[in-house]
């Protein structure tokens, strides 16, 4: 199993702002530059699905396996012999909010995503999570 974290504090952000710009899936490609669309048909609620296109890559579904809101969202990728989860948190701390996000690979060729895919997301999570700070103050 392989996981990486990448997290930042920031403030005047709140939460609700946050959430905001996460549970709007079908409005993801307007913050994030390298995919061509994400589709939710339905609720942000665990279990259900979303279509997801990255910019040079086939579309995918990706199962939301957890949702608290307000708090964390959790979502699974699934590869050959590999799963990706991608755990998306928020934490209040004072006058502050931490956004922290998880990739968490594992399976027999996790190894493999890894190297073709898996690290260029890793790569990157800081400037993704700019991105959703500036929607979020925005919205």
């Amino acid at each position: 199993m392989w996981t990486k974290t990448y997290s930042k504090v920031v403030d005047g952000v709140s939460t609700d702002q946050v959430w905001k710009v996460w549970s709007d899936v079908n409005q993801w490609h307007t913050w994030q530059d390298d995919i061509e669309y994400a589709k939710l048909d339905g609720e942000f609620k665990a279990g259900n699905v979303f279509r997801f296109k990255p910019k040079g890559g086939p579309n995918i579904n990706i199962e939301l396996t957890e949702v608290k809101p307000k708090a964390v969202f959790v979502d699974l990728t699934r590869f050959f012999l590999a799963k990706m989860y991608d755990s998306h948190e928020l934490i209040e701390r004072g006058n502050q909010l931490e956004i922290k996000t998880t990739l968490r690979l594992e399976g027999p060729l996790a190894f493999l995503w890894k190297k073709l895919v898996v690290d260029d997301i890793a790569k990157g999570m800081p400037e993704q999570t700019e991105r959703l700070i500036e929607k979020a103050r925005a919205a």
